[in-house]
């Protein structure tokens, strides 16, 4: 199994590469020191899994976690932190599993074990409708991206409006066009759109709007946008 360590501190990724090299099966492909690197290691190495530090500098683990799973062929993730606060956060993001540094070597052979059901979890997911999570009333909620018409970004929130209401999140904008880059479609700086909604492009006198379908709503289209626009009615 193919396995990328992403953490900012090089002997922790030293200590990491030693005890992997004692698992059977495992063979560390590649190693990245912060969340950009790590994706972009990801998507061309296309490892099994992610042993993934917590905080970092930049974008932090969990954020990089959340962004891998809704890609299309997502690895496993361990987190592998010396901070046991991250943990309640850190698993909404639906990691394999949370190990504490320094991490012992029975520790992360157990991980490992356990890490083939887990897998399988993945390659279901990969499959099912991609959803979107957020709090409402307290309480986390799950809608299938097909639901949703547009994202909006509005103050220090993005309004979601879908078929049945609306609901705010705090992932911003560019998290989720990062996360759902096939069906989400920016047309304004605050603006992302469902492309599965969009109906038409209307044009006067130098302003552009789209319309979309089951929204009465019509939302403005930046000038530098107009042509992504258009090459998705297309």
């Amino acid at each position: 199994m193919k396995v990328l360590i992403v953490d900012d501190e090089p002997l922790a990724r030293v200590r990491l590469k030693r005890l992997l090299a004692e698992q059977a099966n495992f063979s560390c492909v590649g190693e990245a020191e912060n969340a950009a690197e790590a994706m972009q290691l990801t998507k061309t190495l296309q490892p099994d899994l992610l042993l993934l530090d917590i905080a970092m500098p930049g974008e932090d683990g969990i954020s990089l976690a959340t962004a891998i799973a809704a890609l299309p062929t997502p690895p496993a993730v361990i987190f592998v932190t010396a901070h046991p606060q991250h943990a309640l956060a850190a698993y909404q993001a639906g990691p394999a599993d949370y190990l504490l540094k320094p991490v012992s070597p029975q520790r992360l052979a157990d991980a490992l074990q356990r890490l083939g059901t887990h897998t399988r979890a993945h390659i279901e997911r990969k499959t099912a409708e991609p959803k979107v999570s957020y709090i409402q009333a307290g309480i986390k909620r799950q809608l299938e991206l097909k639901e949703v018409m547009y994202f909006s970004a509005e103050d220090k929130y993005v309004r979601m409006v879908h078929t049945d209401g609306e609901a705010l999140l705090e992932q911003s904008l560019a998290l989720l066009l990062q996360q759902y880059p096939d069906q989400l479609l920016r047309i304004h700086r605050r603006t992302l759109i469902n492309k599965a909604h969009l109906s038409r492009l209307v044009s006067i006198s130098g302003k552009h709007w789209v319309s979309l379908n089951g929204c009465t709503e019509k939302l403005e289209v930046s000038r530098r946008e107009v042509v992504n626009v258009r090459g998705c009615i297309c």
